[in-house]
């Protein structure tokens, strides 16, 4: 595991098409925007362990009702 230190406005790149941002620190929690190709899944870890009977129809819809605009 690679472990980085990055202040809000910074980024980290995967590749050369995916960008991780730090949009915000509040306490103990980070908020970050990913920026990737549609055909990248991109998901919460616990939302991709639920159990196969609870997972939504598709990945996409599983991204549109945790996706959150960044201002």
């Amino acid at each position: 595991m690679l472990v980085l230190s990055r202040k809000v406005n910074e980024r980290i790149l995967i590749g050369e098409d995916v960008v991780i941002s730090i949009v915000r620190l509040e306490g103990n929690q980070v908020r970050l925007g990913i920026t990737a190709p549609r055909d990248v899944r991109v998901v919460r870890s616990e939302i991709a362990h639920r159990s196969h009977r609870d997972r939504p129809r598709s990945w996409s819809d599983a991204a549109a009702s945790t996706a959150v605009p960044v201002a």
